[in-house]
């Protein structure tokens, strides 16, 4: 054998090795890219429903006047899911942000439910159009908001799961790749239902 055909082999060998490596971290950095799109997807809709708390909020102002508790635990919950959110959305790589969003979103979920069983036991109230059609609005964006977390948590783990298999975890921790953060509830009393009595 010559000595160009195994210094051609070799560089066959080195460009093939080559081109697998660039596929691996190639493909690492479309997934962090659609984990950080499916969290955008999630801001949008967070962003949406933060805008509409402050209508509902004051829609029920004139009749809750002696539940003004309520309306600032909800207005209060709204902001600090909001500050939460900015964090996160500054970098949804950021394990603890994402922790500390899903939290404070689910406050918030706590407080909004509050509200709207106090609002059941004033008929006008129930009966008002503009409060219909802002908890309608609400409950819609409710339904958006749990659709991109279920993506963003899909898009988590295909990454997640990218970057631990054999070999790809070889070049994940050369280039530092590290694992992103599920959106998902840690306290077990936020997980249940809650319970309401008459």
């Amino acid at each position: 054998m010559s000595v160009l055909a195994v210094l051609i082999g070799l560089v066959v060998v080195v460009a093939v090795f080559g081109l697998f490596l660039i596929g691996q971290y190639n493909g690492l950095v479309t997934l962090r890219n659609r984990f950080k799109n499916a969290f955008a997807q999630i801001d949008v809709q967070l962003k949406r429903r933060y805008d509409l708390i402050p209508n509902l909020v004051e829609t029920a102002k004139g009749y809750l006047s002696h539940e003004r508790e309520t309306l600032e635990a909800v207005t209060a919950a709204r902001n600090g899911a909001q500050a939460a959110g900015a964090r996160a959305a500054a970098d949804p790589a950021d394990a603890d942000a994402i922790r500390q969003l899903a939290a404070a979103d689910a406050g918030l979920t706590g407080a909004l439910g509050r509200l709207n069983f106090v609002a059941e036991a004033y008929p006008d109230l129930k009966a008002n159009q503009n409060m219909l059609a802002l908890q309608e609005e609400l409950a819609s964006t409710e339904n958006k908001v749990a659709f991109a977390r279920q993506a963003y948590n899909d898009a988590v783990m295909a990454y997640n799961t990218k970057r631990e298999v054999f070999p790809t975890n070889l070049i994940a921790g050369a280039f530092n790749f590290a694992a992103a953060q599920l959106f998902e509830v840690e306290n077990a009393a936020e997980r249940a239902a809650p319970k309401v009595q008459f």
